[in-house]
């Protein structure tokens, strides 16, 4: 029974036996109270509303009870939802700001919405301050701005960084909802750096094999169009120079071989424990070899013991350092080959009184084809080479370069070993 007919009621009764003023009077005043009450459950109701999502919904009894109940069911799946939305906001955000790219979304009139961390770094913005302002305000690149605004986002578009130096981005603009846009910006500094190392090898590989082809050819061709109009020791004085041309062609492929097997990750070859003082000392008689008598090549052992390692790549290595003295150490020079054991590792010095190398040299000449003296190295039968293998063999070893020189007075080589790589001769 609702509670007007329950108060009718009432008044009904308190006429028949008060008199029909005072049931007047007590229906009037039930309808006061009943009002009252209403009013007191729509101002709770109303009050409830302005609370933070989230509130419990107030208690009451009867008919506003129900109501409650319902709005409190109904407030609990809404918020539930709210959460579960802002849980797959959150964790979109977190997947977006831990994306290798940089995100930027953009709206219909190019105004900055949301950023990633990522893109923050390409493009040098802050999401504090930048947030809503025009991306061409803050992005002033000419090739950017065009391709912005071109419309014709089919390509990507590949730019250099405005604010940082050495960053190139490749640049990707995709439109989605209403007139929105969502900038990708990815960092291929690394990819244009190897792009632009595959090109200057192909370039000086062609152009080092260019030179002894063409030798080989000149002389070739000279023979074959007059061979009868030379004599004898100028057929062979040629053929020689051919030859030689031919020998410096095959220890560059081979040289090449060689350091296409380190860069790529070959498998290291087995490792083996390598008598140093052997090894050493067949250093110092190719060294000697090589020198043909023209220097003083001293051979220095300060402990010796055994080297765990690739013995064909250590002799590889130490072998490229020691030839490379001879090289560029003038006739009469002096080539010293130490070796030295101390409680940080053990150490491979190949110290000459030759040319000398500028310091400004020093932290590229482990690169391929690098030359300080490209004139001075062709004499000497080099191919530009020795010094990567080099590198690249003592990283396989977690062994280090390190190089001192000063011009005219000569230079110094040394490899660092680890502890690790050394053992203790066994006893005999």
């Amino acid at each position: 029974m609702s509670a007007l007919c329950l108060l009718a009621l009432v008044s009904a009764a308190v006429a028949l036996f008060a008199g029909v003023t005072w049931g007047l009077t007590a229906f009037i005043v039930g309808v006061l109270l009943l009002l009252g009450w209403h009013v007191h459950n729509l101002i709770r109701l109303v009050m409830w509303s302005r609370e933070p999502i989230g509130t419990p919904v107030p208690r009451a009894a009867g008919s506003w009870g129900q109501v409650f109940a319902e709005l409190n069911r109904r407030s609990r799946v809404s918020y539930d939802m709210r959460e579960r939305l802002s849980s797959a906001l959150e964790r979109f955000h977190d997947a977006s700001q831990a994306m290798p790219d940089g995100v930027l979304y953009l709206s219909d009139s190019d105004t900055i919405e949301w950023i990633n961390l990522k893109a923050e770094q390409h493009f040098g913005l802050d999401h504090t301050r930048d947030i809503g302002a025009p991306v061409t305000n803050l992005v002033r690149q000419p090739e950017f701005v065009h391709y912005l605004q071109a419309g014709k986002h089919d390509e990507p578009l590949i730019m250099t960084s405005g604010r940082r130096s050495g960053l190139t981005l490749q640049v990707q603009i995709i439109p989605f909802g209403d007139d929105q846009q969502m900038v990708l910006s990815r960092d291929i500094s690394q990819l244009e750096r190897l792009e632009t190392m595959r090109r200057d090898f192909v370039a000086n590989v062609s152009h080092e094999l260019r030179t002894p082809l063409t030798v080989i050819g000149g002389f070739l061709e000279t023979l074959v169009d007059g061979l009868d109009d030379y004599e004898r020791e100028d057929v062979m004085r040629f053929l020689r120079l051919a030859l030689d041309q031919s020998s410096r062609m095959g220890r560059l492929i081979d040289d090449l071989l060689t350091l296409s097997a380190l860069e790529t990750g070959a498998p290291a070859p087995a490792e083996e424990r390598i008598d140093v003082a052997a090894l050493m000392q067949e250093i110092h008689e190719d060294t000697e070899l090589l020198s043909a008598g023209r220097h003083t090549v001293t051979l220095q052992m300060e402990g010796d013991g055994v080297l765990l390692g690739s013995g064909k790549e250590i002799h590889s290595a130490f072998s490229n350092l020691a030839s490379n003295a001879v090289r560029y150490t003038p006739e009469g020079g002096k080539i010293d080959l130490v070796w030295r054991v101390d409680a940080q590792g053990a150490e491979f010095s190949v110290r000459d009184t030759g040319i000398g190398v500028d310091p400004i040299h020093i932290p590229r000449l482990t690169e391929r084809f690098y030359r300080v003296d490209r004139g001075r190295s062709r004499e000497t039968g080099g191919t530009g080479l020795g010094l990567a293998i080099v590198k690249h063999i003592l990283t396989r070893h977690q062994a280090d370069l390190r190089v001192s020189s000063k011009q005219g007075e000569g230079s110094v080589f040394s490899v660092r070993l680890p502890p690790a790589r050394l053992m203790a001769l066994p006893a005999r």
